[in-house]
């Protein structure tokens, strides 16, 4: 999670089914069957980090946060298993312990700037046998994003907001993070999957943007722009993503990476 970003957990796990599916789609891809040390690198809330720590009881699991928000939304889960535990850290710093077995990631590296080059230089640390699942999302190009981008770039909010949002250089594409696992000595599998999620109620895509992308505009602002912000950018989404008699559509694109690391011939 990004460090400067004021996280809200239970606005964060709002849409649990929708945020949680790439997470288990990703998982179930990891082939390792009695790994003794698993990280979870940007864990949130922990109520995911808690399904690795129950399918492997044996394991200690880690899961790193920057977030002290979520860490302490985390602690809850802490005492459901005996390896199971969580630690305030930037991933950013972070390096593979040499007992890493398994190495999970998801949607945190999009908050990461270069987080390209990270993770060769994670998986190169690897040792062989290790798995590495990683899964960001891959919409930063849909008009969920681009009209937050054109909002805050226009001439009344761009003195306040110049800087803050990031754009479609925040992901790669599964080809590029393929090489990467590759280059590294491992055998890898990427792929894509477009989610189309219907949420419901009033403005239902604004209300699942305030749990992530919005975040750090959010943060940069004061809670009476803030409200102004997101009554412009309602406006806009409304538009984007009509509602109809079943809900509104929100296609949510996902971008996943599975790696295990391989003996150097």
């Amino acid at each position: 999670m990004e460090k400067n970003v004021k996280w809200d957990p239970v606005k964060y796990v709002q849409f649990g089914d929708y945020r949680d599916r790439p997470f288990f789609d990703l998982t179930g891809r990891i082939q390792a069957e009695t790994p003794h040390h698993v990280v979870d690198l940007g864990c949130g809330p922990g109520n995911l980090t808690a399904t690795l720590a129950q399918r492997w009881p044996q394991a200690r699991v880690i899961g790193l946060d920057s977030s002290g928000e979520m860490l302490a939304k985390a602690a809850v889960q802490a005492g459901s298993h005996p390896g199971l535990g969580f630690r305030l850290a930037d991933i950013a710093d972070w390096t593979p312990p040499a007992e890493t077995d398994v190495v999970v990631t998801n949607a945190a590296l999009q908050w990461v700037p270069g987080h390209q080059e990270m993770l060769s230089r994670w998986l190169e640390a690897l040792k062989p046998g290790t798995w590495f699942a990683m899964q960001v999302p891959g919409n930063f190009n849909a008009p969920s994003h681009t009209l937050m981008r054109e909002l805050a770039g226009s001439a009344h909010w761009k003195p306040k907001l110049q800087g803050v949002l990031r754009g479609g250089e925040s992901v790669g594409e599964p080809a590029g993070y393929l090489r990467i696992m590759l280059d590294a000595g491992c055998s890898a599998d990427a792929w894509e999957t477009t989610y189309q999620q219907v949420l419901t109620g009033t403005d239902p895509v604004l209300n699942w943007v305030r749990g992530t992308a919005l975040r750090p505009v959010l943060s940069a602002l004061s809670a009476e722009d803030g409200q102004a912000f997101e009554a412009e950018y309602a406006a806009a989404l409304r538009t984007a993503y009509p509602g109809t008699a079943h809900g509104t559509v929100f296609p949510f694109r996902r971008i996943f990476a599975v790696a295990q690391k391989q003996s150097r011939a």
